[in-house]
């Protein structure tokens, strides 16, 4: 390696980046979204976002077309709750637990990419969107890299990562820790939360073996530890979960005793990941073939009598799931107009749940009707576990019948054995046509099959909780079942200059179960719900253009999701709810009618060893929903925020041989102080309040060497 921390140019060296340069591109080549639409992330755009390597990947995907913020931490795509996928190189990652936070760091990312629309049938299980992450290399990212970045609100987060390669051998390893106090969305509009401390690790690392031209073995493994403090929500005074209990004398008594101020709830989540993956290039095949492993684990405690006042439950929850299986993809170059592509994925899964509650006992009505409750509390365990499976097998044919035309045809299996059992034949078919130089149409549609999350689903215990403060309104508990969707897409891509293009997308999802999920009680533990009908449509623009040191970007969506009739885990909801639902269309709490983003960069003295580089962002959001006189019947206020980021990189600063380049940073989140809700506290599924971070601002120092 060079002083300058670039590989030397030997004949070796050459050999390994060419080597390992046609085996990323026919790995790339092993999952086509052809007829697909796709925003892709490069390393420049990931480095000009406000932040950069430090910002949130959920910050960084704010930024493509169609995806709308949630709290927690959470995207939704078109219109979707969770259905995002997440890929390492191509390979799945299954479920895990994480609620808020983030257990992929932007800093794992050499370059990804979003694809959405009607997939190609070697996309399965979750298709909203496809997030596929390409890990930074030895060869990529060869040399040192170690930052120190922070600021308002005890923001500290140092990482280090180090990569390079020596003889067949290419590895990479990079870590972080971040403590602050934003871990979660404050509940109030206040500049600070009550209450919000967390501090967090994470963990990559990757190591690749080239045997060959043709073959190469990797590993890739991943560590992420996250505890937060729940913020606090001064001035509540809703006492158990059971409205009458408000009248009642032990209301009386207990009032008080507790400040919602000052409780201390608390939430731990933990993730760890495996990936080994064989590619093997075979002339007119190649393959890749990968064994993975992921376990995920979320434990909540309780505050013991704040949450018994509040709520009518205390309740210390942990769950876990622990996934291993299988993924291979293999590309058949049949001839000069076909090019077959088919391959499995197979998992499976161990979800464990375990709960020990505080509550009260019921020992009685008054004269009218309302519960009375005892004031000596009663301890409830409730627990389960299942092993399950899931699998899908898929066969595509990419087809150019003639110059211009490309059709992508083919066929999924899916079946999921797991709380529920179910299995579906999923045809597909995209058709791409380039009529002019510059512009591509293309139309397609996909049936899609949806297992439920299977870590989000359990078996709780209804009957243990009867005749207490804890009990459900209604002890109805259908299994939640896998959706079933029809799927359409068509749009417009034009390269209209060189460097400036410009995109237009419209889609329509018809879904029979449509899975969302919700927060029901202290524990911010999603579950999921079935409706039984769903409608999602809805159109995206996007325009970028790039020349030299300059890029700006913009993009806007607009989207309706709407569904009917509750039909399962009825015993989160309230009986009125359910009666008004069963029979009239309401708005998914998550529909956001219009999201936008924007963004631009420019570099002076950029052919300089000191470029200094300046950058901005815009967030828009129209609201997501809160409930009116009917459920999810009303719009949270729209907002729009800005964020500023200064970056001036110096190539030699210290004058020492083995230190490089270094840049100083200023990143200022929330340019002009907005305050903005991303909930309300009311909406089916909906918990607390949830307020957008306020200004903040955040420097750091980052080395090479």
């Amino acid at each position: 390696m060079l002083p300058d921390g670039t590989v030397e140019a030997t004949a070796a060296n050459e050999e390994h980046i060419l080597v390992n340069a046609h085996l990323d591109v026919t790995r790339a080549a092993l999952q086509s979204a052809t007829g697909a639409t796709t925003y892709r992330f490069t390393r420049r755009d990931i480095e000009t976002i406000p932040g950069g390597d430090n910002a949130p990947l959920n910050s960084v995907l704010l930024q493509a077309p169609g995806v709308a913020q949630d709290s927690y931490g959470q995207i939704h795509i078109r219109g979707d709750h969770n259905e995002v996928q997440f890929r390492l190189d191509g390979v799945e990652l299954p479920e895990g637990m994480s609620v808020f936070g983030q257990t992929l760091m932007t800093r794992f990312a050499h370059s990804m990419a979003l694809t959405t629309g009607a997939l190609p049938s070697e996309y399965g299980f979750l298709q909203a969107g496809v997030i596929d992450i390409t890990t930074k290399t030895g060869s990529a990212d060869p040399g040192g890299d170690v930052s120190i970045y922070g600021g308002a609100r005890d923001y500290f987060f140092p990482s280090l990562q180090y990569g390079g390669h020596a003889g067949k051998w290419d590895y990479f390893a990079t870590a972080d820790f971040v403590h602050d106090r934003v871990g979660v969305e404050n509940p109030t509009p206040d500049f600070n939360a009550l209450h919000d401390l967390t501090n967090q690790y994470h963990f990559l690392g990757h190591l690749r073996y080239t045997a060959d031209e043709n073959t190469r073995i990797s590993l890739t493994a991943g560590v992420s530890n996250a505890e937060y403090q729940l913020p606090n929500n001064p001035g509540q005074q809703r006492q158990f979960a059971n409205p009458s209990f408000l009248d009642s004398a032990l209301s009386q008594n207990l009032y008080g005793s507790v400040d919602s101020a000052s409780l201390n709830e608390r939430q731990k989540q933990i993730t760890d990941f495996g990936i080994l993956s064989l590619q093997k290039d075979m002339g007119n095949i190649s393959l890749q073939s990968s064994a993975v492993v992921r376990y995920s684990s979320l434990g909540y405690s309780p505050d013991p009598l704040g949450d018994l006042v509040y709520n009518g439950i205390a309740q210390r929850a942990q769950r876990s799931v622990f996934s291993s299986g299988s993924q291979t993809d293999v590309t058949w170059h049949a001839g000069a107009q076909h090019t077959v592509r088919f391959g499995y994925q197979i998992y499976v899964e161990r979800n464990i749940s375990k709960t020990d509650s505080t509550v009260y006992p019921q020992t009685g009505t008054d004269a009218d009707g309302n519960a009375i409750f005892g004031d000596q509390p009663l301890s409830v365990h409730d627990g389960n576990g299942r092993t399950g499976w899931l699998y899908g097998l898929y066969a595509q044919d990419e087809w150019h019948p003639v110059r211009n035309l490309t059709v992508n045809y083919g066929l999924r299996f899916d079946g999921v054995d797991e709380y529920t059992h179910s299995k579906q034949v999923s045809p597909r078919i995209n058709i791409v046509y380039q009529p002019w130089h510059g512009g591509t149409f293309h139309a397609g549609y996909s049936r899609y099959f949806t297992p439920p999350p299977f870590e989000l689903v359990g078996g709780t215990s209804l009957n243990k909780f009867a005749n207490t403060s804890a009990a459900p309104a209604t002890l109805q508990d259908t299994t939640v079942k896998a959706e079933r969707d029809h799927y359409f897409d068509a749009g417009f891509a034009q390269e209209i200059l060189p460097g400036w293009h410009a995109s237009f997308d419209a889609y329509l999802k018809l879904a029979k179960n449509l899975i969302d999920e919700g927060q029901f009680g202290s524990p911010i533990i999603l579950s999921a719900f079935n409706y039984r009908r769903g409608q999602v449509h809805g159109y995206e623009f996007a325009t970028d253009y790039t020349r030299g040191p300059f890029s700006v970007y913009g993009n806007f969506a607009w989207s309706r999701a709407i569904g009917k009739d509750i039909t399962t885990a009825q015993w989160n909801f309230d009986p009125d709810e359910l009666a008004y639902i069963q029979h009239r269309w309401i708005h998914l709490d998550h529909d956001q009618r219009w999201t936008a983003s924007a963004g631009g960069s420019y570099t002076a003295f950029y052919r300089t060893g000191h470029p200094l580089r300046l950058s901005a962002t815009m967030v828009y959001g129209s609201g997501l929903r809160q409930d009116s006189d009917i459920p999810n019947g009303g719009v949270i206020p729209q907002y729009a925020t800005f964020n500023l980021s200064a970056v001036q990189s110096f190539q030699d600063l210290f004058h020492i041989p083995f230190l490089k380049r270094t840049q100083l940073r200023l990143d200022v989140i929330n340019l002009f102080d907005k305050r903005y809700e991303l909930r309300s506290g009311t909406g089916i599924g909906v918990g607390a309040p949830q307020y957008g971070l306020r200004r903040t601002i955040l420097t750091g120092i980052e080395q090479r060497f």
